[in-house]
């Protein structure tokens, strides 16, 4: 398939991460149509973003909007924000495998996912072992091309505050500084260029499944944070 020909869908296009990967996909010129499937109307201005309001908990209702080449998914919330465990859940494992199923039922070649540092089915913490839990279901699924990004803490402007982490970049600033070798991968990230990686996989011919880590992602782009 002609660079010209490829396609996108982007699950979580309203995220910190999400704008910023629509951002970039939008102005790189590797695809020439971007699918974004969000829960209400947004305003987008790309003339290749086609937005699509869905319902999440019916995703299968949009089998064919997943016959795209690389499937991205941002999706993610806080327990704060989703009000109890199992709602967290849906957003952050239900909904990313469904997706994932779907796009390996369409043949999609990437599946790219945000998922965090310290991801693991044995943590002490909900929000951690969930993350492993899609990790490890996800390298059950067999994609075809698997890539799982981990970063540390993002940095960005949120559409909703968040005290604890508006704290924590404050002093990543200082922190980043003296955060060296077996610290690195515990610096704060811009979201910006966990997009911006994003993008750089998609345009690679990896196969199989790859795990980025915070520190690995940060070296992948040439801007400075």
């Amino acid at each position: 398939m002609g660079v010209n020909k490829k396609t996108a869908l982007v699950l979580g296009a309203t995220g910190l991460i999400g704008k910023a990967l629509v951002k970039t996909l939008s102005e790189n010129g590797y695809y020439q149509k971007v699918h974004l499937l969000v829960r209400r109307p947004i305003e987008i201005e790309s003339d290749i973003c086609e937005v699509h309001i869905v319902d999440f908990d019916e995703l299968h209702k949009y089998h064919e909007l997943f016959q795209v080449t690389d499937v991205f998914c941002c999706l993610g919330t806080t327990i704060k924000a989703a009000k109890t465990k199992e709602a967290f859940r849906k957003v952050d494992y239900e909904y990313p495998i469904e997706a994932a199923k779907l796009a390996k039922e369409n043949g999609t070649e990437k599946y790219l996912i945000v998922s965090s540092m310290g991801a693991d089915t044995k943590s002490l913490f909900f929000y951690s072992r969930v993350k492993g839990e899609v990790e490890e279901t996800l390298s059950n699924l067999d994609i075809p091309s698997l890539h799982i990004f981990r970063p540390s803490l993002l940095l960005g402007k949120r559409e909703e505050f968040r005290l604890g982490e508006k704290l924590a970049e404050k002093a990543s600033g200082v922190l980043n500084k003296i955060m060296i070798g077996p610290m690195r991968p515990y610096r704060g990230i811009q979201a910006r260029k966990v997009a911006a990686a994003m993008a750089v996989v998609a345009q690679s011919n990896k196969k199989g499944k790859h795990i980025y880590l915070s520190h690995e992602i940060d070296s992948m782009v040439g801007f400075s944070v």
